[in-house]
């Protein structure tokens, strides 16, 4: 299972809800049908919107279905599973961007999304994830828009055991996070998870504000933030694809995280947001532990929904 052999179940048990309406659905398009024809793929397109994998990648797989029936003259319905798995995957992986080599020295990240995606908690599961790594980890503090949000990060903070810079309440952001990188520099940390205010993506102000907290980073570190993770409510289904794609185009978004799939039938949407962005998905939550964080592998994400097909 690649990068997931010590998640697979982990993996299994968080995508069920969407592995189940999943299958049910698939099993009712299949479900009296002799062979892949026409009527057939607009069923099967029905499906696919129906499961939140969007209208935009519903039609590029619908016409790589159709270019193999023309090709192969003739296809089973019961061999669709293995069909759509490998049009899936195809899509997906040649689509999906290389992910950042291995930063030299004080890596920072900034981490956005809009309240209620889990991104403080998102925050905490990384700098788990990083300490667990043998990485020196710091957070800062640069939500200082939401009432509340410190004492949320200062809670994880001490629930993973690393060091968080605050300023007295109100600062503005973007002083918060030039003190952090000081401090990161100065203590020899390897990784700093700055947390930003929940922005709406059509808040102008908000926006403004976290670029100027990039302005103000790179004046220490003229390449910094070296990622800048997008967290989404993969619950929200095609809300969160348009949240990705309005912050994608306000900001420089390296990276997506999408949490909350495992109380969710909406998983179908990591294959519309993997194919449609120039941004790949680096980890998805499954779950409320601190483990249940886990790097996103297109491959094993693939082989939760499809039982045991392997290519």
């Amino acid at each position: 299972m690649g990068l997931f052999s010590k998640s697979s179940k982990k993996l299994q048990s968080g995508l069920s809800a969407t592995k189940k309406a999943w299958a049910e659905r698939l099993k009712k398009v299949v479900l009296g049908k002799s062979r892949v024809d026409a009527d057939f793929l607009e069923e099967l397109e029905e499906l696919l919107i129906t499961s939140d994998v969007g209208v935009s990648t519903t039609e590029k797989i619908i016409d790589r279905l159709k270019q193999r029936v023309a090709k192969d003259k003739f296809l089973k319905a019961e061999e669709l599973d293995q069909l759509l798995y490998e049009e899936i995957f195809e899509l997906v992986t040649i689509n999906s961007p290389q992910q950042n080599t291995v930063q030299e020295g004080l890596e920072v990240m900034l981490i956005v999304g809009v309240n209620g995606a889990g991104k403080t908690t998102t925050i905490g599961k990384l700098a788990h994830q990083y300490s667990k790594q043998g990485k020196k980890v710091m957070l800062a503090a640069a939500d200082t828009f939401r009432a509340g949000a410190v004492d949320q990060l200062r809670r994880w903070s001490e629930r993973v055991a690393v060091p968080i810079v605050t300023l007295q309440e109100g600062s503005d952001p973007a002083s918060v996070a030039y003190t952090a990188v000081e401090r990161a520099q100065k203590e020899g940390v390897d990784i700093l998870l700055i947390d930003t205010a929940g922005r709406l993506h059509n808040n102008t102000n908000l926006m403004q504000e976290l670029a100027k907290i990039e302005r103000v980073v790179k004046k220490i570190i003229p390449d910094a933030p070296h990622e800048t993770f997008l967290v989404l409510d993969g619950g929200t289904g095609q809300n969160a694809f348009m949240q990705a794609k309005l912050f994608s185009e306000a900001t420089a978004v390296s990276g997506l995280i999408l949490t909350k799939l495992d109380g969710t039938a909406k998983g179908g949407v990591v294959i519309g947001i993997s194919d449609e962005l120039d941004v790949p998905i680096r980890y998805i939550g499954v779950g409320e532990n601190v483990d249940d964080l886990i790097p996103f592998d297109t491959k094993a994400f693939l082989d939760s929904l499809f039982n045991d097909n392997k290519l």
